[in-house]
């Protein structure tokens, strides 16, 4: 599946074309890679997302063309998630 779709599947992303320019931002790795909106998902795989401050890891368990609210979590294990602390630099 592409990275784009399950982004969105897995509701992770509430848009494909957010998905989509997040990857194209270089701002998904997969496998510690940047991945393209059209990268190949596969389970086993690990995501890295960095939306802002706020940065996800998680671990692909699942693939399913369509998910509803209750099974999306399903389809992916948080590894991490971190929120950076700000910067206050005009203390």
């Amino acid at each position: 599946m592409r990275m784009d779709k399950f982004l969105k599947v897995s509701r992770l992303i509430k848009r494909r074309e957010v998905a989509k320019e997040l990857c194209d931002a270089s701002f998904v790795l997969c496998n510690g890679k940047v991945a393209k909106p059209s990268t190949e998902v596969v389970p086993g795989d690990e995501l890295r997302l960095t939306l802002g401050r706020h940065t996800l890891t998680v671990k692909v368990l699942g693939i399913s063309p369509y998910a509803n609210k209750t099974t999306a979590s399903s389809l992916y294990d948080i590894l991490e998630d971190r929120i950076q602390e700000r910067s206050d630099t005009y203390a």
